[in-house]
């Protein structure tokens, strides 16, 4: 007699249980539990955010020290030239060729310059280049000499299109055959300083 009452307690609790989770699944879950979980995954975004803003305004003296010193380093080796137009940075990248020829031969003994011509520039680019068409003749250590000395200058020049050629004679300046050396023709060209609202700036 007693065990039968006992079944049906532990039976009307089991009921009760599975009623009560029934019950929170379809009501006090969805409407409770899930909107505090996606709040406290917001609250951990957003104090995640906060740790790094702090830790990047930790940096900032730090970072705005390197940037001062990029700046200086730049002011030193500037990239572009200073000249306030094409026609006058061309004239400037022509002297600089002349310049680094006679360095490398003095009195054009063993390097001169063929031709030095200046070249419309076709492509559209974000800033304008000044750009000469240049044909030597050298040997081959003054040719060395010529090249290092106009890409490692201020401001940043630079050859592209370098072909070379080995002859067997070439005439200097004095018309005295020499042997061996080097024909060779390639572009040099340089970035002009882009000025306030020009094409550079509209591009931005």
């Amino acid at each position: 007699m007693t065990s039968i009452p006992n079944r049906e307690r532990w039976l009307a609790l089991g009921l009760l249980a599975a009623v009560l989770l029934v019950a929170y699944f379809l009501l006090l879950h969805p409407w409770w539990t899930v909107p505090m979980l996606d709040l406290q995954t917001r609250i951990d975004g957003l104090q995640e955010r906060d740790a790094r803003a702090r830790a990047t305004l930790a940096q900032a003296p730090e970072i705005r020290k390197r940037l001062a010193s990029v700046r200086e380093e730049a002011a030193r080796i500037p990239g572009f030239m200073r000249e306030a137009s094409t026609e006058l940075a061309t004239a400037s990248l022509i002297q600089r060729l002349e310049t680094a020829v006679q360095e490398a031969s003095p009195k054009n003994r063993s390097c001169a310059i063929q031709t030095r011509s200046p070249m419309t520039e076709p492509r559209k680019e974000r800033f304008a280049r000044a750009v000469v068409q240049v044909r030597l003749r050298c040997g081959t250590p003054e040719l060395a000499m010529v090249l290092h000395s106009l890409e490692s200058g201020s401001p940043r020049l630079f050859v592209d299109n370098l072909n070379a050629t080995a002859q067997r004679f070439y005439f200097t300046p004095d018309q005295a055959p020499s042997s061996g050396g080097l024909d060779v023709s390639f572009d040099l060209y340089g970035y002009v300083a882009p000025t306030a609202g020009g094409p550079a700036d509209a591009r931005r």
